[in-house]
């Protein structure tokens, strides 16, 4: 049975959403149409997500792929936040409706991307670029972070205050006639257990305590240390990888040699 919109109960959890109902004049039977269409669309989106994370999930680069399906009230709370930031940017008289949602909230399928060392980026962010058609692709940093290689590529940086850092790319596909529009962000196993922990301590305050907060900045710095001494464990590994071949490979050549001397020196005695 399909549940239904309840409007107290969506209140209760998000009590700043009344406002933004009051201040943009909001009509919340259009709220209400949207939760029952998402609600209509939701097993379909569930397995679209699931299609897109099995094909990133046969790369060997990657280390491994979530796949979520946003929330029905989290979807509303969305919708709710951000009405003041459309209108600004299509005019007063815009307004969520269930034949508009869909292109304006672009993470009702979202994917997560993680690989183990930092240079790895490169190669998955190849990977999609061929395998999707992609319209924007975005770069959170910290301040300070080298984005020569976002630059490089004309990727639009954003630079987070909270330190959070990830690529963000918007992949347009048709598994149906209808377009669908997923997210798929790409992060390093370092700078996704910050994430996680970020994001769950930062939803669990109203507002974030000062001390919590330059902790969290410093916690972010390990991890990009972290992430740097990563990258420098893994080239390492590598060059002495070559080095043991190129190695084994003059041992191999001298052996070879001495024993052709040897057997000419037996010729040599037989005569």
């Amino acid at each position: 049975m399909k549940k239904e919109f309840n409007m107290d109960e969506f209140l209760i959890k998000y009590p700043h959403a009344k406002d933004e109902i009051e201040k943009y004049n909001i009509d919340v039977k259009k709220i209400e149409d949207i939760y029952d269409d998402y609600i209509d669309y939701k097993n379909s989106y569930d397995n679209q997500a699931e299609f897109i994370a099995s094909i990133l999930r046969s790369q060997n680069v990657i280390h491994s792929v979530k796949s979520r399906i946003k929330e029905p009230e989290r979807l509303i709370e969305k919708v709710i936040r951000k009405t003041g930031e459309r209108k600004e940017k299509y005019g007063k008289e815009f307004e969520f409706t269930v034949d508009n949602y869909k292109n304006e909230i672009n993470d009702l399928i979202g994917i997560r991307v993680i690989h183990i060392f930092k240079e790895q980026w490169k190669e998955i962010h190849e990977f999609i670029i061929n395998t999707w058609k992609v319209i924007e692709i975005t770069a959170n940093v910290r301040d300070g972070d080298n984005i020569e290689k976002f630059e490089d590529l004309d990727i639009e940086v954003r630079s987070r205050a909270s330190g959070y850092r990830s690529v963000h790319y918007l992949v347009e596909f048709y598994p149906t006639n209808e377009k669908v529009i997923a997210e798929i962000q790409v992060r390093t196993i370092f700078e996704e257990g910050y994430g996680e922990i970020d994001h769950t301590l930062r939803y669990s305050h109203n507002e974030i305590p000062e001390i919590l907060k330059s902790n969290l900045l410093l916690f972010n710095r390990i991890i990009g240390s972290a992430d740097e001494m990563a990258s420098l464990v893994n080239n390492l590994s590598k060059e002495w990888c070559e080095k043991e071949i190129s190695y084994k490979k003059i041992i191999e050549e001298q052996e070879n040699e001495i024993n052709r001397l040897k057997n000419k020196m037996t010729w040599i005695d037989v005569e």
